[in-house]
């Protein structure tokens, strides 16, 4: 039977548990793991700990507390009663269990096992190495909160709690991977968010069998929705406190993956993608605008290209007024194969600026712009249109908040663009219908993708469409099923 099944309880003779930690921990080979050994009123008291993730300065206090015990006290009999009164720590925990010791140990917090004692004492210490809250690169405003989430699951925690200050708001905390041990936390309000949801995401972690989560919240992503090769998003990820946070009210589930920086939003659906909190941080008019002018830049993303070569494929389609679109001179390359060579280039720039340094990135988007872009026109490579609707399509997968989606709809572009070249007029249409059929089909977690257009529901459209003042916007989302429906109270 392996060791997690057995369930070794700890001895009550410290020497006993030191040979367990030699021989399944690597007590005194692996450099990290360290144990201190006290003599407390003449019985032994070991401590277990790992260096870089305990605080140095909290340990050394417990020690100077714990020897000062033979100086003042004389009785043995009550040592577990002492030693658990003088440890100087908010959080002190007992385990019956060798394994679990193991696993605290591992996870940053320091073990005492005391001599005649059946159970060991877990002081939470954690100081792991980490950066402090700072605005993320993918979710900038003007205006709002610089913080955003680090890869520190307590302070993304903390982060929340600071906002939503409701003792209704639950953080449940798990460990995943047989060998990783990761921490994940479950973050919800218990009189808000719908049981079964809560329920059902509890069940599909809860049977996650994986040594590891080395890739963190994108691999249990991948447990819990089963995307398969789906490139549209299921979840919704963000480095954004409040923008979790607001979700969070409205009735959502967050996932949250110690060592990630994103924090996971469940159910979403396609629209939920295309929203950025620099809506909500202007005025309502001033809100609507940014959004449709994202809505346009995400349209143009998508169907810009493929409509542009089919007026090149059939001009008929053109009306007189817009009849100049079009290449005004041909080259030998064609138009298809000139449009797939532009837009992997922009994704050959699009990897190497995030692999160039940032000093670096700057130069390196003029060359390719100055330099590449004109010689590749100058020579007959392309014809200048195509770097122009090219950029244009680049320039709306930008603007498009999930970077996620941003990815999907190229593939649907490149897609949409091949049916165009096969099949003209009824390649678009036919490429342009099997797009929507697909998205309808997609539920995650049990969540219709198009909602509230599919199916319709009028509110919550007119709320897509126009960004409402928070005043108004009286009811939650029904496509959580919230037990709450009201934001404000009676």
């Amino acid at each position: 039977m392996s060791r997690t099944k057995e369930k070794t309880l700890i001895s009550p003779n410290p020497t006993q548990n030191e040979n367990f930690f030699k021989n399944h921990v690597g007590l005194h080979k692996s450099f990290d793991l360290g144990v201190r050994k006290l003599f407390v009123l003449n019985q032994q008291v070991h401590m277990y700990f790992v260096n870089g993730l305990c605080d140095t300065q909290f340990i050394t206090q417990i020690l100077k507390q714990l020897t000062e015990i033979n100086d003042r006290e004389v009785e043995g009999l009550k040592l577990k009663e002492i030693v658990e009164n003088r440890i100087v720590n908010q959080q002190v925990e007992k385990i019956k269990t060798i394994d679990e010791a193991v696993d605290q140990v591992l996870s940053g917090l320091v073990v005492f096992f005391m001599e005649g004692c059946d159970y060991g004492l877990v002081v939470d210490v954690r100081s792991y190495p980490g950066r402090t809250p700072q605005e993320p690169d993918t979710e900038k405003i003007v205006r709002g909160a610089r913080d955003g989430f680090v890869e520190n699951i307590i302070v993304n925690t903390a982060l929340i709690r600071r906002r939503i200050r409701d003792e209704r708001l639950r953080c449940e905390m798990m460990k995943i991977g047989e060998r990783s041990k990761t921490d994940v936390c479950i973050t919800y309000i218990e009189d808000v968010a719908d049981p079964g949801l809560v329920k059902v995401i509890k069940k599909e972690l809860e049977t996650i069998k994986v040594d590891g989560l080395t890739m963190s919240d994108k691999t249990v992503e991948e447990f819990l929705v089963k995307q398969g090769f789906n490139p549209y998003p299921l979840v919704r990820y963000t480095e954004r406190a409040d923008v979790a946070s607001n979700h969070v009210l409205e009735g959502h589930v967050l996932i949250i993956v110690d060592t990630s920086p994103s924090v996971i939003i469940t159910p979403v659906t396609f629209f939920h993608h295309v929203q950025h909190a620099e809506e909500y941080r202007q005025a309502p008019a001033v809100g609507t605008f940014l959004r449709w002018v994202r809505f346009i830049g995400i349209m143009a993303s998508l169907f810009l290209l493929p409509l542009w070569f089919l007026f090149i494929l059939e001009p008929s389609l053109l009306p007189e007024q817009i009849a100049f679109i079009g290449p005004n001179e041909q080259k030998n390359i064609p138009i298809v194969v000139q449009i797939f060579l532009a837009d992997i280039g922009v994704e050959f720039l699009r990897m190497a600026a995030i692999h160039t340094p940032t000093s670096l990135s700057t130069a390196m988007g003029l060359i390719a712009a100055a330099l590449i872009g004109q010689i590749a026109i100058d020579v007959g490579l392309f014809v200048p249109e195509v770097i122009l609707y090219v950029a244009i399509a680049a320039i709306g997968t930008f603007a498009t908040p999930s970077y996620e989606l941003s990815v999907a709809n190229k593939i649907a572009r490149l897609l949409l663009l091949i049916a165009v070249a096969l099949f003209k007029l009824e390649g678009f249409v036919i490429g342009v219908t099997l797009f929507i059929i697909m998205l309808a089909r997609i539920r995650s977690l049990n969540t219709p993708y198009l909602w509230p257009f599919l199916p319709f529901n009028a509110k919550a459209a007119w709320q897509i469409i126009i960004r409402t003042s928070v005043p108004g916007a009286k009811l939650r989302p029904s496509i959580v099923h919230p037990q709450n429906v009201r934001r404000v109270p009676k």
